[in-house]
């Protein structure tokens, strides 16, 4: 980075609004990257400085050069990977918030499993083939997509029934845990070596959740197959008990980090994508390396934010605090990709 005001960047989707809000409330300027079609949305916010059009996500390496030029700092999220995919990611020479070796681990689920197993995390079980199925199981493809490509198979013939219908051939096959679903924000810093709990939510899916809204003996009428696509988010609370193991699940995942990735690991935002089960016990079904949407609900921060600032924090903006603090430091290398 050179010696001017890095600028804020990302692309125009998922928490981008976010992102920038948090940005311009530590003074930095800003800038979005959207496709024509989506310009006029963006205007609407004065904490946008700038828009940057382009044509569609695919066409984004073409203004790298620019981006350049102006200064910036890329914050990654989901449509990162779902729409410029995950080699395009690493190849950007962009300054980017985050460690993009991550992404290996997020996109590919065999690893990821690894990972978390490796960090002392409950996951699900996990079955090979058709041939050990025998009761309940969620298929899902490989990255981000928002439940999109999931689906729930009751048995060995359900699976065979529903599976030709899946375009993506890399997937797994994993055991459908019963429980109340939790995805934990937190935040690793680099500069203070803390982790913090920003917020909780929990994912609005349809038509899951509004399955669950009719009587049983009527939706085997329906004969209407479950779909896992995400459509919002609804805010949550961990009872207090449970917290303790909140922050040392995010605790171990950080230090297995360091030495499955190298050097620095897993930083900056990433969400533990949770079911708790009766017994009060943790089952982690997914890890997502960046900010996640959920996110969103709190642009004024949540009430575990509120424990440890005395400001509203989002996490757009505890990523531009970070940035902040390190330009302070003379530390921004260690926290840029």
């Amino acid at each position: 980075m050179g010696k001017r005001e890095p600028v804020i960047a990302t692309l125009g989707s998922h928490s981008a609004l976010q992102i920038l809000k948090g940005a311009k409330d530590e003074n930095f300027p800003t800038l979005v990257i959207a496709p024509e079609d989506k310009k006029d949305f963006y205007k609407r916010f004065r904490f946008i400085d700038e828009i940057i059009s382009i044509p569609n996500y695919l066409d984004f390496p073409k203004i790298e050069k620019l981006l350049f030029k102006k200064n910036v700092i890329l914050i990654p999220h989901g449509s990162f990977v779902a729409y410029l995919g995950l080699e395009e990611n690493k190849k950007m020479r962009i300054p980017y918030f985050g460690n993009r070796e991550v992404l290996d681990y997020e996109s590919d689920r065999q690893k990821q499993r690894e990972w978390l197993i490796k960090s002392d995390i409950n996951v699900p079980l996990q079955f090979r083939g058709v041939a050990d199925i025998n009761y309940p199981v969620i298929v899902k493809s490989y990255g981000a997509a928002g439940g999109k490509g999931y689906f729930y198979a009751k048995n060995k013939r359900d699976f065979q029934k529903k599976i030709g219908a899946l375009k993506d051939r890399n997937f797994i096959i994993q055991e459908y845990v019963i429980g109340v679903t939790l995805y934990i924000h937190y935040f690793y810093s680099l500069l203070t070596n803390k982790l913090e709990i920003l917020s909780m939510d929990r994912r609005y899916e349809t038509n899951v959740d509004s399955l669950g809204r009719i009587p049983l003996t009527h939706q085997e009428q329906l004969n209407i197959e479950p779909s896992y696509v995400v459509v919002g988010n609804s805010p949550l609370v961990l009872r207090e008990s449970l917290l303790p193991e909140a922050f040392a699940m995010g605790e171990r995942v950080v230090e297995k980090s360091k030495q499955l990735i190298g050097g620095k690991g897993l930083y900056g935002p990433f969400c533990l994508e949770t079911v708790i089960t009766p017994d009060q016990k943790f089952y982690v079904i997914e890890i997502s390396c960046r900010i996640v949407a959920g996110t969103n609900l709190f642009m004024d921060g949540s009430p575990y934010s509120s424990l440890i600032y005395n400001e509203p924090m989002s996490t757009g903006r505890r990523i531009a605090r970070e940035i902040k603090l390190a330009l302070k430091e003379n530390k921004l290398e260690q926290v840029l990709n």
